[in-house]
């Protein structure tokens, strides 16, 4: 009998006694019904969708080792950089400082792919060669002992809209598109969620130890358009309730979708929300809830940069006092994680940038006071793990990222 048959049967006996059944097979009667059902099937068509779930949830072994650290301190990491000669530079810095994990864009904001895998990818033009050895570059991390995280933006997504229109939102026949000329996909098509899952397992295969969802949302405002544009409701369509909840549901549905879909992989799942979503029952235009989200996810990273939020809090200018927004901030959060059965690791996005758009002279700067002043705000809630956004990977020299006592 080969190892592969004696350690199923070995596991399954475990589970067996755990549940308290007091049957015991004899190994001459297991070895018995294993002959028997070999002789009507074969072994080798076996596949891990058709073994039981406790086999299926465990199948996936890495050939890349990483340890979750204490707690994760990370940066945002482009394609080019993770596939230029920034990559040494932040490497550095890590090694350098308490910061220990980085997420890297496998798919970005528009749409592309950041390298190109080995099986292609159903349209043309999507994939990019930003990464030229994807694995390299997870094995430059294991051995610096950097946490490997994956960022897939989900449903803004301008190639796959101009590719298949009929996932997107159109108008007068061609894909509505934002201000900034960007196009979104619609969370009510099952299709786009298998589209972006099936990119997730990729990099999950690749030896990612998690995947965090971005953009897991309809478009900003969407609320005040969705009667002018035309788009498909797909199984939401017959759904006895408001387009605000249906859109809610959407986004919820994919997000648990995502995590059961990805469970054989033995990766975390987090997805990066908007802050001001913790501080009301649910965003009607873009269709998130915090609280339901955060029910089907391992890490829930609320987007928290202060030069986001306009007057709140009863902070008139919050770009200007960081401290203090992101101590309002967490207060909130942590009364809304507190009311869920078994919520998510807290792990915001900080700010680590300047925001010109706000000011008509000179733009506040953001340098090591203001971005350890983030830092010390979620220690004191309680909150220890945190990512750094630049949009340039260029990130303030100097800051202490040690986490408080």
């Amino acid at each position: 009998m080969s190892n592969y048959i004696r350690w199923s049967v070995s596991l399954i006996l475990t589970v067996v006694i755990a549940i308290g059944l007091t049957t015991i097979v004899s190994a001459e009667e297991q070895e018995e019904t294993l002959q028997a059902e070999a002789h009507h099937k074969s072994l080798v068509e076996v596949t891990k969708h058709e073994l039981p779930e406790v086999f299926a949830r465990f199948s996936f072994v890495s050939d890349l080792t990483f340890e979750y650290p204490d707690a994760v301190r990370g940066i945002y990491v482009t394609g080019n950089s993770a596939g230029g000669s920034r990559f040494e530079k932040l490497i550095n810095l890590i090694n350098t400082t308490d910061l220990n994990a980085m997420v890297i864009d496998i798919k970005e904001d528009n749409g592309y792919v950041t390298y190109q895998p080995k099986e292609a990818l159903p349209y043309e033009g999507v994939a990019k060669n930003y990464i030229k050895d994807p694995k390299q570059v997870l094995k430059t991390l294991e051995k610096e002992g950097i946490y490997p995280i994956a960022r897939i933006v989900v449903f803004k997504d301008t190639q796959l809209a101009n590719a298949r229109p009929d996932l997107s939102f159109t108008q007068n026949g061609e894909v509505w598109k934002n201000d900034k000329g960007e196009a979104f996909v619609s969370p009510f098509k099952k299709e786009v969620w298998d589209y972006n899952i099936d990119i997730a397992k990729r990099a999950a295969e690749l030896g990612f130890k998690e995947i965090q969802f971005d953009y897991v949302r309809f478009a900003e405002g969407f609320e005040k358009r969705d009667k002018e544009l035309e788009y498909d409701l797909g199984d939401y369509k017959d759904e006895d309730m408001n387009d605000v909840k249906k859109r809610v549901e959407a986004v919820t549905d994919f997000v648990a979708y995502a995590k059961k879909e990805l469970e054989y992989y033995n990766v975390d799942v987090s997805v990066d929300i908007f802050g001001y979503s913790a501080t009301i029952e649910e965003a009607p235009g873009i269709g998130q809830n915090f609280s339901r989200i955060s029910e089907n996810v391992d890490v829930i990273s609320s987007m928290i940069y202060p030069s986001h939020w306009t007057s709140y809090f009863g902070i008139d200018n919050p770009d200007r006092e960081p401290y203090r927004l992101t101590n309002e901030y967490a207060k909130v959060e942590n009364k809304v994680l507190g009311a869920l059965e078994g919520p998510p690791v807290s792990r915001p996005w900080i700010q680590d940038f300047e925001a010109p758009w706000l000011y008509s002279g000179a733009t506040f700067q953001y340098g090591v006071e203001e971005v350890e002043a983030q830092i010390k705000a979620l220690n004191e809630n309680g909150i220890k793990e945190f990512l750094l956004w630049n949009s340039g990977n260029s990130y303030t020299e100097g800051v202490d990222y040690t986490p408080l006592d």
